[in-house]
């Protein structure tokens, strides 16, 4: 699976082996249990901008390296 700036921070959760992790070190705080519905389908995109994710490109360069 390729990840890029459209991807749902849900596919990265459940498509990648280390997708919780590399959120979490690129400051994306998914809380206890992933339960907020609307944080499951925003976009990577749209967390960048919002302030809830940074570096962006390093993430996506960490989600689709191999």
């Amino acid at each position: 699976m390729s990840f890029d700036v459209h991807s749902r921070v849900r596919e990265v959760v459940n498509g990648h082996p280390e997708g919780r992790d590399l959120l979490f070190r690129h400051g994306y705080r998914l809380g206890e249990g992933f339960v907020d519905e609307l944080s499951q389908y925003q976009t990577l995109d749209d967390a960048s901008r919002e302030g809830r994710l940074r570096d962006l490109d390093g993430l996506l360069e960490a989600l689709n390296k191999g």
